[in-house]
């Protein structure tokens, strides 16, 4: 039996049932196929530039190409707006599906482009058109699989079941981290910018159908409720800008652990530490598993203990480390550095995002919870995450130095420290 959420007497309660397998597979295999295509596309930043962004400038290449993915973050409110009111008029599943085709399509676009050498200018405009899709698809999932989720389980494991999104997050970096080490090593350079770099996005393609299959054999969570509701996102600005403003402020460490600690390890690693690409996607693997396997963990102890020391507990950790951290794999690079870097803050990340998703939806009604989400949780990525590669590309080489990463992080941590302290959650039962 499945929780859904239930209209009595007016108000909307969540039933107290554990959410199916199948549901769980659903968000797990939905939201790492999200994260699978973003991953690829940042680890493979260097290839692509040189094929997609030429340029006499090494610098100048790599910024374009991750000004590609800022560009993307650019269109998620958009996305956010149109399906997250979407998700919460007509229903989650509807929504879910609706971003499994555009996140494929885009990624069908990016497998298959034709190189500059090929078509010119062309080639970086289809890059740029794929990932305005993947933006948008981006811009609306999060907020219609937290719902979705949330609304479906018993509001004592809600930390527990909603960490899997995150969860799935860490199994998204080891396929992408494991095929991306493949890749770098066994791989001639040739082959590798011949065809090599298409691979993950062909895999992440192959998943595209799966993910939509599953989301269409999903029940919905909400139904009555959602219908009524005609404008979710003027009613989120209008009633809700504290929650809104709080969700921003909770997103700001949240989306600088994915895009700077994780993401960007390996470009990292390359261009900064000199080491090969290979170390940094070996890396990431230890990242990635600690992710996968400790924010469960993390989500059903802020169960029992409460969401608020974890939250505020994580941001103190990660900004104590940030200097101290980006400091030693500096002073010592290579791979033992690099895993200890991984590991550490692969704890330290997953503290914090155990409970972040649900004190996130639980700031909203759950009549407009989807755009609620959508709003602030793409404004704080776009904020913090979204041109965090391209700024820190650009700000190591205006300052000369390689630990501008750790004040980024630091700010980011302290944002949501205080968000975390002040936030006031909301009672999903009396909504």
């Amino acid at each position: 039996m499945q929780g859904t959420l239930v209209e009595v007497d007016g108000q909307y309660k969540v039933s107290e049932s554990a959410p199916s397998r199948q549901l769980i597979g659903a968000v797990i295999v939905g939201n790492g196929l999200t994260w699978f295509d973003y991953i690829s596309y940042s680890f493979l930043a260097d290839v692509i530039a040189r094929l997609f962004f030429p340029s006499s400038n090494e610098v100048s290449s790599l910024l374009l190409t991750f000004g590609t993915i800022g560009i993307g973050f650019c269109v998620r409110p958009l996305g956010g707006v149109w399906l997250g009111a979407y998700a919460d008029r007509v229903g989650r599943k509807s929504a879910l599906t609706i971003t499994i085709a555009l996140m494929t399509t885009g990624t069908a676009i990016i497998a298959l482009a034709p190189t500059y050498d090929q078509i010119g200018i062309a080639a970086p405009a289809l890059i740029v058109f794929a990932r305005l899709l993947q933006g948008i698809s981006a811009g609306g999932k999060m907020g219609s699989t937290a719902s979705l989720l949330i609304e479906r389980t018993p509001a004592s494991r809600q930390n527990y079941y909603t960490s899997w999104i995150q969860a799935s997050v860490g199994l998204s970096i080891l396929l992408s981290a494991s095929l991306g080490f493949y890749l770098t090593t066994e791989l001639d350079p040739s082959v590798l910018n011949n065809w090599g770099w298409r691979v993950p996005f062909w895999v992440g393609l192959l998943l595209g159908p799966i993910g939509f299959y599953i989301h269409c054999r999903m029940g919905e969570s909400v139904q009555v409720a959602s219908a009524r509701r005609q404008a979710p996102f003027r009613e989120v600005l209008c009633l809700h800008p504290r929650a809104t403003l709080t969700g921003t402020g909770l997103t700001a460490l949240w989306s600088t652990c994915s895009y700077v600690l994780m993401f960007y390890i390996p470009t990292y690693a390359a261009t900064a530490l000199h080491l090969p690409v290979s170390t940094g996607f070996c890396a990431m693997l230890a990242g990635g598993t600690v992710l996968l396997f400790v924010t469960p963990v993390m989500g059903a102890l802020a169960d029992r203990f409460g969401a608020r020391p974890f939250l505020v507990g994580g941001s103190v950790m990660i900004f104590a480390l940030a200097y101290p951290m980006f400091a030693f794999i500096n002073e010592r690079p290579g791979i033992f550095s690099l895993l200890i870097f991984q590991v550490v803050f692969g704890i330290s990340m997953a503290c914090y995002e155990g409970p972040v998703l649900a004190v996130l939806s639980n700031l909203f009604p759950a009549r407009v919870r989807s755009s609620g989400i959508a709003v602030s949780y793409n404004v704080g990525v776009i904020l913090f995450g979204g041109f965090a590669a391209a700024i820190l590309t650009w700000l190591m080489a205006a300052t000369e130095s390689n630990l501008a990463p750790a004040y980024y992080v630091m700010v980011a941590a302290l944002i949501s420290a205080l968000a975390g302290i002040f936030y006031r959650e909301n009672d999903p039962a009396s909504n």
